[in-house]
C-alpha cells in the first residue's frame, strides 16, 4: 500500500514472506520453470537498474543509496518478497553500523527493522531522527505504526497527533481512525474515516496508493464491526483501485475464509503461492474445499517453516501457528508459537489465533489475552466464535 510520495510505504502490519525451503528441489526435468524472473522491461526494474548505475557512479552517495533502498522496500511490500528488503539493507551496508547515519538512513533503517520484528531497535532510530527532526513526517507515522502493532495505542496515538501540520489531511485521518477503531472508539472511527475517504476520493490529485491502503483499513474495520455488506464492498474497491498486493490479498482471503468462501480463495491466489502467507491461505480454502491438492501444499508449508525454523527466523510464528493449529491439528505446537508471538506484536490477528489455539488446547492460557482485550475495549465480531468457546463475553 503506497501513501504519498513524500512519505515511504510503511505500514508492513503483515509479516513479509521466506522464500528458502528446507531441502533443495530437484525439476523433473530440465525444461520445468521454477521461478520467474522479473522482466528486464518491466519499469519497476528498469528504475532499479538505473538506481543502481546512478548509485555505482557516487557510491557514497546516501541520498542515491536511500532513494534505491526505499524503492527495495516498496517493491518488498507490494511483492510479498523478502529480498527486496535484503536487497534495500545490501544498498544502506556503508552507513548501517554507524551510531549516527544520515537521518534517511535512519528511517529506512527502522523500517526495515520494523519490517522484520525488531519493533525496540526501529524505536531507538525513530526517537533519534525525532531528536534532530521534529518534522519528520516519516519518523512520526512510522513510529505510530510500532506502537500499534504492540498494543500501546496512547502512544501510537500521540504520534499520530504530530502529522496534523506534517502530512496530508487524509493520512493523519487513517492514522488516529485506524487507532481508534482497535481501542474502544469503532463505530465512530470507522465513520469519520469513511466520511474523510468519501471527501478525499473526489480529489483530482489523490493517489491510488492511498486509496488502497485507506479502504484495505476500512474494509476491516467493517468485518470487525460485523458488516460484512459493507467490507465486501471496501474490498472490491481496494481490489479495482490498482494491482492488489500481498497485504490486500491476504486481508481479503481471510474474510473470505470467515464467510465460507473458500473457492474465491482458491481463485484469488492461485497463482500467488509464492508468498508464503498466501499460500497458507490457499491451504487452508483448499482444506475447506476438501480438495486433493491441500496435501501437496501442506507439504510445501511444511518445509518453508521448517527452512524458517533453522534459519532462526521468528517472523512468521503467527501464520505458523495457524498452519500447525488448522492445517496439522498440533494445538499445543500452536499454542506455544501464538503465545511467543504475542510477547512481540498484537494485532487482532494475533489476539484470535492465540485465544483459538488456547480453546484448542488449554483454555487457561487465553486469560492474558482476554485480559488485554478487555482492557483495551477492541470491538471485533470476528472473535465472537472462539470466545463463545472459551466463555467469554464478547
Amino acid at each position: 500500500m503506497h501513501l504519498p510520495r513524500f512519505l515511504s510505504v510503511l505500514l508492513i502490519m503483515f509479516s513479509l514472506a521466506f522464500d528458502a525451503q528446507a531441502t533443495p528441489f530437484i525439476p523433473s526435468n530440465g525444461k520445468q520453470v521454477l521461478e520467474q524472473l522479473p522482466s528486464r522491461t518491466d519499469p519497476a526494474q528498469r528504475a532499479f537498474a538505473e538506481l543502481r548505475k546512478r548509485l555505482a557512479a557516487k557510491p557514497s552517495d546516501a541520498a542515491i543509496a536511500s532513494e534505491l533502498a526505499q524503492a527495495y522496500i516498496n517493491a518488498a511490500r507490494n511483492d510479498g518478497d523478502p529480498r527486496y528488503l535484503g536487497y534495500a539493507q545490501a544498498v544502506l551496508k556503508p552507513w548501517w553500523s554507524l551510531p549516527n547515519p544520515p537521518i534517511s538512513v535512519l528511517v529506512l533503517r527502522a523500517t526495515i527493522l520494523q519490517s522484520t520484528h525488531q519493533f525496540p531497535e526501529a524505536l531507538l532510530d525513530l526517537n533519534s531522527v525525532l531528536k534532530q527532526d521534529r518534522d519528520n513526517a516519516q519518523a512520526w507515522l512510522t513510529r505510530a505504526t510500532v506502537f500499534q502493532v504492540q498494543g500501546q495505542f496512547a502512544q501510537a496515538k500521540a504520534s499520530c497527533m504530530h502529522l496534523y501540520p506534517l502530512a496530508p489531511e487524509l493520512v493523519t485521518l487513517t492514522c488516529l481512525h485506524n487507532v481508534g477503531s482497535l481501542n474502544g472508539d469503532a463505530v465512530h472511527s470507522y465513520a469519520m474515516l469513511a466520511s474523510a475517504y468519501t471527501k478525499y476520493e473526489k480529489n483530482a490529485d489523490s493517489d491510488a496508493g492511498t486509496k488502497i491502503w485507506v479502504t484495505t483499513l476500512l474494509a476491516e474495520m467493517a468485518a470487525r464491526l460485523g458488516d460484512t455488506k459493507a467490507a465486501e464492498a471496501w474490498y472490491q474497491t481496494a481490489l479495482t483501485l490498482a494491482s492488489p498486493d500481498s497485504y490486500l490479498l491476504a486481508s481479503y482471503a481471510d474474510f473470505l475464509l470467515d464467510q465460507q468462501r473458500p473457492a474465491e480463495v482458491v481463485k484469488l491466489l492461485k497463482e500467488k503461492t509464492r508468498v508464503d502467507p498466501l499460500l497458507l491461505r490457499y491451504a487452508l480454502a483448499l482444506q475447506a474445499q476438501k480438495s486433493p491438492l491441500a496435501a501437496g501444499q501442506i507439504v510445501l508449508l511444511d518445509q518453508r517453516f521448517e527452512a524458517a525454523m533453522l534459519r532462526g527466523d521468528t517472523v512468521h510464528q503467527r501464520e505458523q501457528a495457524r498452519y500447525e493449529l488448522h492445517l496439522k491439528n498440533h494445538p499445543a505446537i500452536a499454542l506455544k508459537l501464538a503465545q511467543l508471538n504475542w510477547a512481540i506484536q498484537k494485532e487482532t490477528a494475533d489476539l484470535r489465533i492465540l485465544l483459538e489455539a488456547a480453546a484448542a488446547h488449554e483454555p487457561q492460557a487465553a486469560a492474558p489475552a482476554l485480559t488485554w482485550l478487555k482492557e483495551n475495549k477492541l470491538q471485533d465480531l470476528t472473535l465472537k466464535p472462539v470466545l463463545a468457546k472459551l466463555g467469554a463475553n464478547s
